[in-house]
């Protein structure tokens, strides 16, 4: 019977408990199995009451008794209930497949619920699409965790000796190291520093190195804007220099990239699910949010709390899917500081920071004639390249930004 293979699994994996208990169908099993049912309901008021991992048999039937008066024959049949269960020899894998379908459906009923409500009126879409992002987050955390190869040479190989994507400015092949799938990490900058056009250098830099697709998604600026600037970034051309060649660009376009940089125009009706039913659907080997924080998905009352859950979502995008450059601001602390900290950051104070593997800060001078940059790595937790250098993990550097061709260059 089912429902004693899941008391059994219930009882040896508290975590199994805490996931799938909210979905059981206890008044099915009240109409059918009477005695299940009170197992489960004095399962569910032992994991609450005590601060235990698992529970055996004898506490099991302790915690039964302080529920319920029983006679005789009642204890008997009760103590051959949990001694059947208790053996059972389970298919956890089995047993979780069916819960999890069983997840599903419940799910999907509530999803289709708020539909109905959402056509009669009485909710708004807002309400049936945080449905939506609260079990596509859920699938996300539900993938079985595997143990890390623990083989020192594979780990030298598949970390240190094959690079990721390498940055144009060499500086951050020695300070941050490439990036690989997993990394998460953001720039940060008060307006009109640069940060498009940092993306847009770096970007048409990596996308050569890797067969797979650059996904950017924007909602700063027009995204044919931002084509425009990633056009002149690949050929270091002026936006004159571009469209005087136009035909001949195009074609050594066409030939190098094909149709791998994919960049989308969002604003605030797309969210996290939306982004990810994209992202599912292609075979990512970068992906850019220019601006992650105006990313909807994660709703709280506490605007910091929603940012650490969005953050924490982007760094889940980068170990399923492919790395994660993410932007965002720079608070009014910032304005004219030449060397952004993580204190810089707007919004957060350890919300967004704790989630990121690496952050970088870009800084200019007061006066806005300037194009200097000055950069400054205020987090990294890479493991870096053969030539990262242990000195420059957490250092700054300056750098000149060149607008008229759309890239960052070192002095």
């Amino acid at each position: 019977m089912v429902e004693e293979l899941i008391i059994k699994l219930f009882c040896d994996n508290k975590d199994y408990y805490t996931k799938y208990y909210k979905h059981i169908n206890l008044n099915y099993i009240k109409n059918n199995f009477t005695n299940l049912y009170k197992l489960f309901l004095v399962l569910h008021n032992y994991y609450n009451d005590n601060k235990v991992d698992t529970i055996n048999k004898v506490n099991f039937e302790l915690a039964y008794h302080s529920n319920y008066l029983l006679e005789e024959s009642e204890r008997t049949e009760l103590s051959e209930t949990l001694d059947r269960i208790m053996s059972l020899d389970i298919n956890i894998d089995n047993v979780i497949n069916y819960l999890e379908e069983h997840r599903k459906r419940c799910v999907a009923g509530e999803l289709a619920k708020v539909a109905l409500d959402v056509e009669d009126g009485t909710a708004k879409l807002d309400e049936l699409m945080d449905k939506v992002n609260e079990f596509e987050h859920q699938q996300i955390e539900s993938i079985e965790a595997q143990a890390v190869n623990m083989d020192l040479v594979n780990l030298y190989e598949s970390q240190i000796q094959t690079p990721g994507l390498r940055w144009r400015l060499d500086w951050l092949n020695k300070s941050l190291g490439s990036l690989r799938k997993g990394d998460f990490g953001f720039i940060f900058a008060r307006p009109e520093t640069g940060k498009t056009t940092f993306l847009a250098s770096e970007m048409t830099h990596m996308v050569s190195q890797t067969d797979g697709d650059i996904l950017w998604f924007n909602n700063e600026e027009q995204g044919k804007k931002v084509a425009v600037r990633c056009f002149q970034a690949l050929f270091g051309v002026t936006n004159k220099e571009l469209f005087e060649e136009k035909e001949i660009n195009a074609d050594e376009y066409n030939q190098k990239i094909g149709d791998r940089i994919k960049i989308y125009d969002f604003d605030d009706s797309n969210n996290v699910s939306r982004i990810e039913a994209i992202i599912k659907d292609t075979n990512p080997s970068l992906i850019i949010f220019d601006q992650i924080d105006k990313i909807r998905g994660f709703k709280n009352d506490r605007y910091d709390l929603e940012l650490k859950k969005l953050y924490q979502w982007a760094r889940e995008i980068a170990k399923s899917y492919a790395p994660v450059i993410a932007v965002s601001q720079a608070g009014g602390t910032g304005e004219g500081k030449l060397w952004l900290t993580m204190d810089d950051v707007d919004s957060s104070k350890t919300a967004k920071q704790g989630e990121a593997d690496w952050i970088l800060g870009i800084g200019k001078e007061q006066d806005n004639t300037s194009n200097m940059r000055f950069l400054n790595i205020s987090k990294n937790k890479l493991l870096g390249d053969k030539d990262t250098l242990p000195d420059l993990r957490h250092g700054n550097a300056q750098v000149l930004i060149k607008p008229e061709i759309a890239r960052y260059e070192e002095l």
